[in-house]
């Protein structure tokens, strides 16, 4: 390997950067979970996670320091009050995990497949593996707990066919065809996130100090209960379930257990992610409402992480990316 490429790629600097934010919020969100969750199963597989966080955090910050790039703010110990009471559930929690180590999938995925250098790629490589680990875990405990609600089962077909009428894609005029298992998957993957994002909203308005963090928590609220309106009422058009709502795991506290800081940016990342699953359901979907729905969400989506993104600058909460030489100016 050339010298030239040793030198972090502006990809990869993108990557490890978001890394250490999702990572540092992670931890905190974890002492929170551990100074005040009671099941010892949950507890167990916290202080797991936070370990792994810790250990992420550690060679992020190595690579950072041996390439002599500034290491980023992240979230630190100011943005977490652990004598807060609980503020969800300890089964809420277990799901929380288990859905944001999904996002972390993904995001491992991503990220690895744009690194060029063999030790981020290793790094990446490991991110994968303790998150599969905990996923199992988590999904292993969600089960054990009855606490998992598996998206609906479809009979199996008597023999594959093909689809040979353009109206199974194209019909947007009368009745609608039945949804396929594809289609009807996609819709219980992003309720199940919708309503895990509604619980999250709920709870920081109810904890917020600020008159703006409390605003933009009231605008995602609208636009988190509308996608779940709509798409429930899609499942039950079907007699298909949907998941169960998560507002009732919320405790009465207001005592904010983190920063205001720290709030808007988790609100603004659970809509940035929601956009790259309903784009995935739109890019597969083959009927053209559920398509449309979809747009219409992403759409409503970029307007909430906008908003999200308007208060973290106003409050000097968000750090300035690395950008390009300016070769006009030299």
């Amino acid at each position: 390997m050339n010298a030239e490429s040793k030198r972090l790629t502006s990809t990869e600097i993108t990557s490890l950067c978001a890394q250490y934010h999702q990572d540092t919020l992670a931890v905190c969100v974890a002492k929170h979970v551990l100074a005040t969750v009671t099941d010892a199963e949950i507890r167990s597989l916290f202080g797991f996670s936070l370990k792994l966080s810790e250990k992420h955090i550690e060679l992020l910050t190595a690579i950072f320091r041996a390439e002599h790039f500034p290491l980023p703010n992240g979230f630190t110990d100011e943005d977490v009050d652990l004598h807060a009471p609980p503020l969800f559930t300890d089964s809420f929690w277990l799901k929380y995990l288990h859905d944001m180590t999904i996002h972390g999938l993904s995001g491992y995925g991503i990220s690895f497949s744009v690194s060029i250098r063999r030790d981020i790629r290793d790094y990446y490589h490991q991110c994968n593996l303790d998150a599969m680990e905990i996923y199992n875990r988590s999904l292993d405990l969600l089960l054990a707990k009855n606490l998992y609600v598996p998206a609906p089962y479809f009979l199996n077909p008597k023999k594959q066919e093909s689809i040979t009428d353009l109206s199974y894609a194209l019909d947007f005029v009368g009745k609608q065809r039945l949804l396929n298992a594809n289609e009807a998957g996609n819709i219980y993957f992003n309720l199940r996130k919708s309503m895990v994002t509604k619980a999250l909203l709920i709870a920081f308005k109810q904890v917020s100090k600020r008159k703006d963090v409390r605003k933009v928590m009231e605008t995602g609220l609208d636009v988190a209960h509308k996608h779940i309106e709509l798409y429930s009422s899609i499942m039950h058009e079907e007699n298909l379930h949907t998941p169960p709502l998560l507002d009732n795991e919320i405790t009465t506290s207001t005592h904010a257990p983190f920063s205001e800081k720290l709030m808007t940016f988790h609100a603004g990342a659970m809509f940035k992610v929601a956009i790259t699953y309903y784009a995935t359901a739109m890019t597969t979907s083959m009927r053209l409402d559920i398509v449309g729905h979809c747009e219409a969400c992403i759409l409503r989506d970029l307007k909430v992480a906008g908003r999200c993104s308007e208060v973290m600058i106003k409050n000097g909460w968000i750090e300035k990316p690395p950008e390009a030489s300016d070769r006009k100016q030299m």
